[in-house]
């Protein structure tokens, strides 16, 4: 007898049993460090949740600073395409103007301007408030700074003004009314396109594209177009007054550079918002009273940006998404 000892080789079918036990608590291993990475990103989500309600509600309802104990003009701005819901539109410019006239501080106003126009109704509400709060606050000065351009909807703003100031090259004017189309009847002829639009009314589809201009239909859209022109029209003159030049180039929707404007007597004078706060109302100090997003709109934007950019990270998607 050998006095070697053979320890016997394990069983090939034993062999796989171990690989398999070893893979399945492999992928359990890594099942829960899959499931303590996503317990901490929920965990830090409902920080984040928790942060941003405390931020909104300790953030004060005032962003302007009332703490603003001296003397100052207040600016607001108007800044983009004049349109609902929007940085430039009537609820958000508005807002700004009635803190500004009720700071007890802001020696006086100024509406700075960049804006190529946008909605006449906008515009007309912007206007009607600036001369309302004007009437309610005569020892508070309402000045108009036009940068880059102000023509349009934004010029309607700044005839609210008492005081309108623009650059030497600013585009200024464009008091005029406009609305676009285009017709595609003859294309769709060409083409062998067959117009099926249905209608009930018989001015329901009034200018359609798509079939021939109708005299009665576009004339009265034009009746239309000329009422919002006077309108407009009457608001400037009821802005400038006797400053305008009896010109009437003014109102045909032509535009000019900040000179010849202050020529034409559609602004003022040459002069930035700093300009005019130092040298004409006499006061150093500028406070923004524009609208602003609250730090918790600005958190929920970027916060929801980084939710979705992790999830599209998990489900394996990769550059933009697009609904087709």
């Amino acid at each position: 007898m050998s006095d070697d000892l053979k320890i016997p080789e394990t069983p090939p079918s034993s062999t796989r049993e171990w690989q398999l036990i070893e893979k399945m608590l492999l992928s359990a291993q890594d099942e829960q460090r899959k499931a303590r990475r996503w317990g901490i990103f929920f965990k830090f989500l409902g920080f984040a949740y928790l942060a941003a309600v405390l931020l909104m509600l300790t953030w004060s309802s005032d962003p302007h600073g009332t703490e603003t104990t001296t003397e100052h003009v207040a600016l607001v701005d108007v800044n983009g395409v004049i349109m609902p819901d929007g940085d430039a539109g009537a609820d958000a410019i508005i807002g700004g103007l009635r803190d500004a006239f009720k700071a007890s501080h802001a020696k006086a106003v100024i509406v700075r301007i960049n804006s190529p126009g946008g909605s006449p109704v906008q515009a007309g509400i912007i206007y009607d408030e600036m001369r309302r709060l004007r009437t309610e606050n005569p020892d508070k000065k309402l000045y108009a700074v036009i940068s880059d351009v102000g023509a349009s909807g934004g010029y309607y703003i700044a005839a609210a003004a008492d005081e309108i100031y623009v650059d030497k090259a600013s585009i200024v004017g464009s008091i005029g009314v406009i609305m676009n189309g285009f017709g595609a009847e003859e294309l769709m002829q060409k083409l062998g396109v067959e117009n099926r639009t249905m209608t009930a009314g018989e001015n329901k589809a009034i200018l359609s594209p798509f079939a021939p201009v109708d005299p009665a239909q576009k004339q009265h859209v034009q009746a239309m177009l000329d009422n919002i022109h006077a309108q407009f029209i009457a608001a400037v003159k009821e802005g400038r007054g006797d400053r305008l030049k009896d010109d009437p180039q003014v109102f045909s929707g032509l535009f000019w550079t900040g000179e010849q404007a202050v020529a034409l007597g559609l602004a003022d004078g040459l002069g930035t918002s700093s300009r005019v706060a130092r040298d004409i109302v006499g006061v150093e100090e500028i406070v923004d009273y524009s609208y602003q997003r609250s730090p918790f709109e600005k958190l929920a934007e970027r916060f929801g940006a980084q939710v979705g950019t992790a999830l599209a990270e998990r489900i394996g998607v990769s550059g933009n998404l697009e609904l087709r």
